[in-house]
């Protein structure tokens, strides 16, 4: 199970815009990225971590997801033709990897 979070931008009182998470649970299969994945996204300037499959009507975009108390960015998505299910391709980087889901 993971989270998939989606972000908020609020306003304050004084009109100061801040971000806010909204995190959803999903079932879905983690799987190590393949060699070919890892080195291909580190010559990018990615760091490819995990790869998720998940069905399709569960994922509605969001870019961070929360897997085991840490955050990743999604960098890449795959749905195979006449599949109910949709990959997502993750990897932790700076502003996207805080304990807490937000740092």
């Amino acid at each position: 199970m993971i989270e998939l979070l989606s972000a908020t931008i609020e306003r304050d009182q004084y009109g100061v815009e801040r971000q806010t998470y909204t995190a959803r649970e999903v079932f879905c299969q983690v799987h190590s990225v393949s060699r070919a994945e890892f080195f291909d996204g580190g010559r990018s300037g990615l760091n490819p971590e995990y790869q998720l499959t998940m069905f399709v009507g569960d994922y509605e975009g969001e870019g961070l997801v929360r897997y085991e108390g840490n955050t990743y960015a999604v960098y890449r998505t795959y749905k195979p033709d006449n599949s109910d299910y949709i990959e997502l391709y993750i990897e932790r980087k700076g502003g996207s990897n805080g304990k807490n889901g937000t740092d």
